[in-house]
C-alpha cells in the first residue's frame, strides 16, 4: 500500500517524463531496448548494452535502496509492538510443576506426618492473572503504538519520494549529457567539413595556407567538447546506478523522453498557498505529526501510573507422593480364637474380623483428590516510589516536545523547499523566454545566410558558423525547456495534483 502512495505522489512528473521521446536525433542514435526481464537488481548487475526506461529504474532503485528497507523493518517491529500491546489485555497464564526426591527422616508431603522412608513427590501449579484497572495504561499504549505505526509509514512514503525524486533527477542528467554529446559531434562534423573545404581551396590555391591552422585548432577545441560531454554521461550513469545501488562499473542506456513545449505563464499559486496545500498532504510533514499525537499518548501511559492497579488472580494447585494416602480394601474375615470365663469355667469363643489390604491411591487420583482452587484480588495503591512516576511524565513531556520541534522544522524546511522551488521555476522561465527569442532570431539569420549561400554572397564558412550558433541556442534551449517543466511538476508535486496537459 505505501508503494502505492509514493507512486501516486509522484505520477505528476513520471507521467510527464513518459510522454514522448526526447528528441529524434537522440532517438536515432540510442541502441536496442531489451527485455526488462533482463535487468537483475538482485545482484546490483545490469546486463550489457541492457537500456532502461524511467519506471525501471525507479523500481530497481525502491528495491534496492537500503533506506527504503529500513523504514520498512521499522514498520514491521511496529506492528509487533502494536500486536503486542493490544495483547497485553489479555489475561497470562503459567504452568508451574516441579519433581522432589529425598530419603531419610520426612515428612509425607500429603499427610504432613514424620516418616522414615524415601520419598517422591509432584508439585502441580497454574496460575493466571489479569488486569482491571490500570490508569488506562494499556488503551494508552494501543493508542501510542496505532499512531507510532501511521507515523513510520508516512515515514515510508516520504523515504521512497526522495529516491524517486533522485532518480529523475539523475536520469535526465544523463539525457542531458546525451544531448549534448550529439550537438557536440555536430559541431565536429560542421568543423570537418569547414577545414575539408578549405583544404581543398588551398590546394587550388584559392586560399592562404595560414586558414588550416585555425581549423585544426578548431577541430582540436571540438574534439575536447566531444571528450567532455562523454565525461558527463559517465559521471551521470555512474551517478544513476548507484541511486539505484548497482553497481558503477557495468554498462548502461536509457530510453529517451521528451516533454512538450512550456507555455511561459505565472504558475498559477503563490507559494504560500502551495505549502497551505503541502502542509495537509506531503507525508513527511504528516509523519512528524503523528509522531506529536504518539508522545502525546505517551505522557498518558506516563501517568497512569499515578493510579491503583487492580488485578484479579486466580490457581490451581495438586501434588502427588509415592508415599501418600492409602486404601483400604476388605478382603473377606478371619475367625480369631478368644478365651471367655463364664461363671468360672473358661470357654474359647471366634470372633470375626475383617481382613484389609492397603495400597496407594494412583497418580490420578491422587492429583484430582488433592487439587486446590484459588481466587482473589489485589490493589496496588502507589504512595512513595521515590519520584519515578513524576520523572516518567517529565520524560515523555520532553519528548513531546522535543517531536513538536522536528515538526516545526519538518515544515520550516517544506516552506523553504517551496520558496525555492518557486524561485527556480521563475529563473527559469526567464531563461527559457530568452533562450527561446535566441533561437528565433538565429533562425532568422540562418534563414537569411542560406538565401545568401545561395546566391553566392558568403562563403560555406560563414553559413557553418551561422548553423553551429543556431545549434547551440536550439541545445539550450531544450535544457531550459526541460529545467522549466521539470520545476513546475515540482510544484504541482507538492500539491498533490493529477497530471493533466490541459
Amino acid at each position: 500500500m505505501c508503494m502505492q502512495v509514493a507512486w501516486k505522489q509522484m505520477r505528476v512528473i513520471i507521467a510527464l517524463l513518459l510522454t514522448t521521446g526526447l528528441s529524434n536525433v537522440y532517438a536515432q542514435n540510442a541502441p536496442t531496448r531489451t527485455d526488462a526481464s533482463a535487468v537483475s537488481p538482485a545482484n546490483g548487475v545490469i546486463p550489457a548494452a541492457n537500456r532502461l526506461d524511467l519506471p525501471q529504474c525507479i523500481d530497481i532503485a525502491l528495491k534496492n535502496n537500503i533506506t527504503v528497507k529500513q523504514s520498512q523493518l521499522q514498520i514491521n517491529n511496529s506492528e509487533v509492538q502494536l500486536q503486542q500491546a493490544k495483547l497485553n489485555r489479555l489475561p497470562n497464564l503459567n504452568g508451574f510443576a516441579t519433581q522432589n526426591f529425598s530419603a531419610g527422616f520426612n515428612i509425607n508431603p500429603v499427610t504432613n506426618q514424620f516418616v522414615s522412608r524415601s520419598i517422591q513427590s509432584n508439585n502441580f501449579q497454574l496460575t493466571s492473572s489479569a488486569t482491571l484497572f490500570n490508569g488506562g495504561i494499556l488503551q494508552n499504549t494501543i493508542k501510542q503504538n496505532e499512531l507510532l505505526l501511521q507515523s513510520n509509514e508516512k515515514n515510508l512514503e516520504a523515504t521512497k519520494n526522495n529516491v524517486i525524486l533522485t532518480v529523475i533527477q539523475n536520469y535526465l542528467n544523463v539525457l542531458t549529457g546525451q544531448e549534448q554529446l550529439i550537438i557536440a559531434r555536430r559541431q565536429a562534423d560542421v568543423s570537418r567539413s569547414q577545414f575539408e573545404r578549405t583544404q581543398k581551396l588551398v590546394s587550388a590555391g584559392a586560399a592562404a595556407e595560414s586558414a588550416l591552422f585555425d581549423l585544426r585548432a578548431q577541430q582540436a577545441t571540438d574534439q575536447l567538447a566531444i571528450v567532455n560531454a562523454q565525461n558527463n554521461i559517465d559521471l551521470a550513469k555512474v551517478a544513476l546506478l548507484q541511486s539505484m545501488n548497482l553497481f558503477s562499473d557495468q554498462s548502461i542506456e536509457v530510453a529517451p523522453i521528451a516533454v512538450p513545449d512550456p507555455s511561459i505563464v505565472t504558475y498559477e499559486a503563490s507559494p504560500q498557498q502551495i505549502f497551505e496545500i503541502a502542509n495537509e498532504t506531503m507525508p513527511d510533514v504528516k509523519a512528524a505529526n503523528l509522531r506529536v499525537r504518539s508522545d502525546e499518548k505517551g505522557i498518558d501511559v506516563a501517568r497512569g501510573n499515578y493510579y491503583p492497579l487492580l488485578q484479579v488472580n486466580g490457581g490451581l494447585t495438586s501434588l502427588y507422593s509415592n508415599f501418600g494416602a492409602q486404601r483400604a480394601t476388605q478382603n473377606g474375615t478371619n475367625q480369631i480364637p478368644q478365651t471367655v470365663i463364664i461363671n468360672g469355667v473358661s470357654t474359647t469363643i471366634f470372633i470375626e474380623q475383617p481382613n484389609f489390604s492397603y495400597e496407594n491411591f494412583s497418580f490420578t487420583e491422587q492429583v484430582k483428590n488433592n487439587l486446590n482452587r484459588s481466587l482473589g484480588f489485589s490493589l496496588q495503591i502507589p504512595i512513595f516510589n521515590r519520584f519515578q512516576v513524576r520523572n516518567r511524565v517529565q520524560t515523555a513531556t520532553l519528548n513531546k516536545q522535543n517531536s513538536e520541534l522536528q515538526a516545526d522544522n519538518t515544515r520550516l524546511l517544506l516552506r523553504q523547499n517551496i520558496e525555492n522551488a518557486y524561485a527556480n521555476l521563475e529563473a527559469s522561465g526567464n531563461r527559457y523566454r530568452a533562450t527561446l527569442a535566441q533561437v528565433q532570431a538565429l533562425e532568422s539569420a540562418f534563414g537569411a545566410s542560406e538565401s545568401r549561400l545561395n546566391a553566392g554572397s558568403i562563403n560555406v564558412t560563414e553559413y557553418n558558423i551561422t548553423k553551429t550558433n543556431l545549434d547551440r541556442a536550439r541545445a539550450s534551449l531544450v535544457q531550459a525547456k526541460y529545467d522549466y517543466v521539470f520545476r513546475t511538476k515540482i510544484l504541482d508535486f507538492y500539491q498533490n495534483k493529477p497530471f493533466s496537459f490541459n
